[in-house]
């Protein structure tokens, strides 16, 4: 006789059916989580890449163009052809035989490479016809590159032809110049010019005049003189002595020519890079390369194909060390964030689970009663998680794949799928730890009288110690330290959080003995369901602790960068705008300038910069200003604020000034000194007052009187100082005269945020605070949800003893109110200690400016109010709110339900 099976209803569809509505939020949470965090290593690649590519631009083809070169040999001892070297197939040949070896290390774009024969310097030509600045003559050198109708379009005249056989003893060849060159040097088709030769002279004639395709292009970037001819100086002491060169363009086959010329020719052939095949993450294989090109393998490859003398060499490699120093310190800030963002996201999603299986307590422990195993359990659990989260995930993926395109999808594929596993693993994990015995009912857990084990204590003083070393090495080593300056601030809210769950009870404690004297019932019962917290309530005060801590890193950060940048362009402009002349600005412009839109105040300066005190060589602008004005002036900006009694000296004599540190060091503080101007007048100055800056004089020395006292000569104004919230930019160039420049500090500032390395990092620092905060609200929501059944079912009993509505509203917000400002007053505690301690080794400069040459220096971290106190009241909130919306709920939909029998709680 046949057993017929049991129906059994499969495991995991049963449980999907009974509960579609958990399943659908657990698949959006890891979708968006993994979407999350699949974008962050792309977005961080895409601003780094782009930082890069900026730095390349920034720099030139001139500094990133390999170049190979090689010199002439000498035919004499070698009796070797000179077309065997020279001559333009010759070239050619090389040049395609060392494509492939610089293409292996560095990419290369053969449609702006090119090859050629050169002279090392220029050539002095005497024709009288070309412009002479101090009377020197002009120089020209020389050039017969490849490619050369490709890369240009013909304005007058045509390219040059090289006819018939050309070697050294060609006594006459055809040139073109660039629209630039023949602008500046006055050439024209047609004109001659005589250059130096072995034979006497080389006349070269110029057959036409070019427009380049691509003037920024590495074909006529590399050698910038081919595009724009050069004014140079002599290495002289004295007055400057300065002459044109400019740059001949020959033909190709004209290369032989050079070989009789007074200077030394070289072969070259330029590798220019190609352009978006540079990534920021293989830097390190790039510098490598470019070491193997100039003194490796690479080089020994080179020269046994093209000549034993060759040279390579490039300054692609300190572009990218000085990339690599900036994106060395912009790193860890934006780790900071990420680390952050990555332990508030995996609290949230154990949370998730922890709710699982708290909802299914009852349920778990009756199948573990009746004899299911462990192993069995938490496999069952697995898939039954597994078939919701594994496409979720996919999904996040896939989407972040799609929304933020990049180089690499390995880093986001990790990260998703971490998430993917830890949204997996979460349920059978928290099922596992409650059910490892066999019970029906679990023992009483409240945080006020739970006691913590031993290998809590030992957990948490191993991360103690793993915070304060990291603190320590952050303090002394700075941004170098690299990852422990993303895990100190997660470190620190993590001790801080289990410091506070164990000072929570005792607080509990001392205010539960205060409430029972109070009248009422409200507030003592409201501090009881408190001290009734469930031990596990770690994770959400983790979660809360460690995004207020993040958020309130980030956003210092964040207010630091902007301060800096604030500072370092007031003291490059002095005020909201500025206008300088080198010349006495005309009687009435102050007028229009102050009607302009957006200008609230103009004050006048007049600034003589070749001020000679003590009758000295050395000069110090001397700055006259109205007082009354000019003190308002200081007063609104901050900088080096005085009063106007400080400068006032029509009658006085000698005239009180103020000047900055090194002047009164120099010329003193008791006695008067005399200070002679630039035509012939001299005023006599008491040092009565010393600033670091004055808004005339941002930087540098200074020495500030008032105006009235100055001769008439040297109290014309010359410089304006404006005010107001947005000058029209526009309409003040229109307004100012010709020699005069304008300058905003809206545009100062603007500028120090030019590389997309710095404004990436601030979007992505920014996004990554902001999501963190958001896990955070999602962890608070869901502990506040674990305990709704609860909190509905003791309301609706307590409603049945006579408690009206609004004192129900009163102890859930006073039952939640505790873990709330707990966690509000620790994250802000925490925020502020963790800036503290963290800011002696953290340098905002490299984020904050373009250069560490500005006149602010360094830009250090300190606490930003806002960002300390704001979150944690969005915490307070919260709470209250949803205390209160829980409340109304519960008093609107009745107290049947909540109190039906055998109803499992």
């Amino acid at each position: 006789m046949r057993s017929v099976p049991a129906a059994v209803a499969p495991w995991v569809r049963t449980r999907l059916r009974s509960a579609p509505g958990a399943a659908l939020a657990l698949a959006l949470l890891v979708a968006l989580t993994a979407c999350l965090a699949g974008a962050l290593p792309r977005a961080v690649d895409r601003y780094e890449d782009a930082g890069l590519r900026h730095a390349l631009d920034q720099a030139h083809p001139e500094r990133t163009t390999v170049r190979a070169t090689a010199a002439m040999p000498d035919y004499g001892s070698s009796g070797e052809n000179p077309d065997v070297s020279f001559g333009p197939r010759v070239l050619e040949r090389k040049f395609r035989a060392l494509l492939p070896v610089v293409d292996a290390s560095v990419p290369v774009d053969p449609g702006q490479s090119a090859y050629g024969v050169t002279t090392e310097e220029g050539s002095t030509v005497t024709e009288p016809w070309l412009p002479r600045p101090t009377g020197l003559p002009a120089k020209v050198t020389l050039v017969a590159q490849s490619g050369l109708a490709g890369h240009a379009r013909v304005r007058e005249g045509r390219l040059p032809r090289a006819p018939g056989r050309v070697d050294v003893d060609t006594p006459e060849t055809e040139a073109a110049v660039s629209a630039a060159t023949a602008r500046t040097l006055h050439i024209k088709v047609g004109s001659v010019i005589r250059v130096p030769h072995f034979t006497g002279t080389l006349t070269v004639r110029i057959s036409g005049i070019l427009l380049p395709r691509d003037p920024a292009g590495a074909y006529w970037s590399t050698m910038p003189l081919l595009r724009t001819p050069a004014l140079e100086r002599l290495p002289e002491p004295g007055p400057p002595q300065t002459y044109w060169h400019g740059a001949l363009l020959l033909p190709p086959e004209a290369t032989l020519t050079l070989l009789g010329g007074e200077k030394a020719p070289y072969r070259y052939w330029n590798f220019a890079p190609r352009p978006g095949s540079r990534h920021a993450h293989d830097l390190g294989r790039l510098r490598t390369a470019v070491a193997t090109l100039e003194s490796g393998p690479g080089l020994r490859r080179a020269r046994a194909l093209a000549d034993p003398d060759l040279d390579v060499s490039t300054g692609l490699d300190d572009v990218v060390i000085a990339f690599s120093r900036l994106r060395s310190g912009i790193s860890p800030l934006v780790g900071v964030a990420a680390a952050g963002t990555a332990t508030v996201a995996a609290v949230v999603l154990l949370m998730t689970g922890g709710l699982a299986a708290d909802r299914r307590r009852a349920e778990l422990a009756l199948l573990r009663a009746r004899g299911a195993s462990l192993p069995g359990l938490t496999g069952r659990l697995l898939a039954e998680t597994a078939v919701v989260a594994v496409p979720a995930g996919a999904v996040g993926l896939a989407a972040a794949l799609v929304l933020v395109p990049g180089p690499r999808a390995g880093l986001a594929v990790a990260a998703a799928g971490a998430v993917t596993l830890a949204a997996c693993a979460a349920l059978p994990l928290h099922a596992v730890l409650a059910h490892r015995s066999v019970r029906l009912a679990g023992p009483r857990e409240d945080m006020a009288s739970a006691r913590p084990s031993r290998r809590r204590t030992v957990a948490e003083l191993t991360l103690l110690a793993l915070a304060a070393g990291a603190v320590a090495t952050l303090r002394a080593q700075g941004t170098s330290a690299g990852r422990l300056v993303s895990l100190a601030p997660v470190l620190t809210g993590v001790i801080a959080a289990l410091l506070l769950l164990r000072l929570y009870p005792l607080l509990l404690r001392r205010l539960a003995r205060p409430a029972g004297r109070l009248r009422g019932a409200v507030a003592p019962l409201s501090l009881a369901r408190a001290g009734r917290t469930r031990a596990s309530a770690v994770l959400p005060l983790l979660a809360l602790l460690t995004a207020l801590t993040t958020a309130a890193f980030g956003g210092s950060v964040l207010a630091g960068v902007a301060e800096a940048r604030d500072h370092a362009a007031l003291l490059t402009v002095g005020a909201d705008g500025r206008l300088d002349s080198a010349t006495a600005l005309p009687a009435g412009l102050a007028g229009r300038i102050g009607a302009v839109p957006g200008v609230r105040a103009v004050t006048a300066a007049a600034i003589a910069y070749d001020a000679k005190p003590a009758d000295g060589v050395d000069t110090v602008p001397l700055v006259g200003v109205d007082p009354r004005a000019y003190a308002e002036l200081t007063a609104r900006t901050g900088l080096g604020t005085i009063t106007a009694e400080e400068l006032r000296g029509r009658a006085a004599h000698p005239l009180p000034a103020l000047a900055s540190p090194a002047v009164a060091r120099n010329y003193g503080t008791r006695s008067p000194f005399p200070v002679r101007l630039a035509d012939g007048s001299a005023v006599t100055v008491r040092i009565t007052a010393v600033h670091d800056g004055t808004p005339a004089a941002p930087t540098g020395d200074f020495l500030l009187v008032d105006r009235a006292g100055l001769p008439s000569s040297a109290a014309r104004p010359t410089t304006l100082l404006l005010t107001g919230a947005h000058p029209d930019a526009a309409a003040l160039r229109r307004a100012a005269p010709a020699p005069a420049t304008v300058r905003l500090l809206a545009e100062e500032r603007a500028r120090y945020a030019d590389s997309p390395l710095q404004t990436g990092a601030g979007h992505v620092y920014t996004a990554a605070v902001a999501a963190g905060a958001g896990f955070a609200v999602l962890a608070l929501l869901l502990a506040l949800l674990r305990a709704a059944p609860e909190r509905a079912a003791l309301l609706a009993r307590l409603r049945t003893m006579g408690l009206t509505r609004a004192q129900g509203r009163r102890l859930l917000v006073l039952e939640s109110l505790p873990q709330a400002v707990l966690a509000a007053a620790g994250g802000t505690l925490t925020g502020w200690a963790t800036v503290h301690l963290l800011s002696p080794g953290i340098d905002l400069t490299t984020i904050a400016l373009t250069s560490s040459q500005t006149p602010a220096g360094r830009a250090f971290l300190r606490p930003d109010p806002w960002s300390l106190t704001l979150p944690a009241l969005a915490v307070v909130a919260l709470a209250v709110g949803v205390a209160t919306t829980q409340a109304w709920w519960t008093s609107r939909r009745g107290s049947v339900r909540e109190l039906r029998a055998g109803d499992p709680r």
